[in-house]
């Protein structure tokens, strides 16, 4: 049975006191919740939010990761040195790391590839371009993007694989696709998934919506039939949105 999880990236945002102040906050108001709730504070609080947040539910994930494990990469980090200060789970595949860092369908296949050989969470993203939604190309970049870099995967990885659909274009747009929009594409994500796998993978495999969730639309995107969580941006950063949009399911 899959998982309802909300996932907030925070993205360049957050020093090391002001990480401190918000995940005491987070505790602070965290009540008992069937959600899986998920951090990713930038790389040189990942420690820090791991130690506060040990004796808690919050999982802490890493925003991105190197595909080696060691070597001449600076300014990269590997897999390993993210599981040893505690980090079991990372997001690959985010928009920005594809647009503003040339991540492609190869070079992210590689990155989830060494993170499931390292037992590690993945929380792949995925999304279409304005053009790509209003040339009507937005299914097939979809699943190009999901076939080249996960359905090589055997059917045993898929445990530790969640999705997440983030139409690039309401991204920090303060636009949104609607809950229809967002269900459309999660049901064909979904479809995709059983066709190559089975229905037991796609029933099971979490697909998050990640485009400018916020409390005020949370409770209606959140309750269709596909979509099973968000990944949140701006409004991660603040606990009393963050914390009143895990409590809209």
């Amino acid at each position: 049975m899959r998982k309802n999880i909300v996932a907030g990236n925070w993205k360049m945002n957050n020093d090391l006191a002001a990480t401190k102040t918000l995940i005491s906050e987070l505790i602070e108001l965290k009540k008992t919740s069937n959600s899986e709730i998920m951090i990713a504070p930038t790389f040189v609080n990942l420690l820090e939010a791991s130690k506060l947040l040990k004796e808690t539910s919050i999982q802490v994930v890493s925003q991105n990761m190197h595909y080696a494990e060691s070597g001449a990469f600076t300014g990269e980090i590997s897999a390993k040195m993210l599981k040893a200060v505690g980090v079991n789970a990372v997001i690959l595949g985010h928009s920005e790391r594809r647009e503003y860092f040339n991540e492609d369908d190869l070079i992210l296949k590689e990155k989830v590839d060494k993170a499931l050989q390292e037992s590690m969470d993945v929380i792949f993203c995925f999304g279409e371009q304005l053009d790509d939604r209003n040339s009507e190309n937005h299914f097939k970049v979809v699943e190009s993007q999901i076939k080249n870099a996960l359905f090589h995967l055997p059917s045993s990885s898929w445990k530790s694989v969640i999705l997440a659909y983030e139409p690039v274009w309401a991204i920090g747009t303060g636009q949104t696709a609607s809950p229809e929009q967002a269900q459309e594409m999660h049901a064909y994500i979904r479809k995709l998934v059983a066709e190559h796998y089975n229905t037991s993978i796609s029933e099971d495999v979490s697909i998050l919506y990640g485009g400018s969730v916020k409390p005020e639309n949370a409770k209606e995107i959140f309750g269709k039939l596909d979509v099973d969580g968000g990944l949140i941006g701006g409004a991660a950063l603040d606990a009393k949105s963050f914390m009143a949009i895990i409590n809209s399911f």
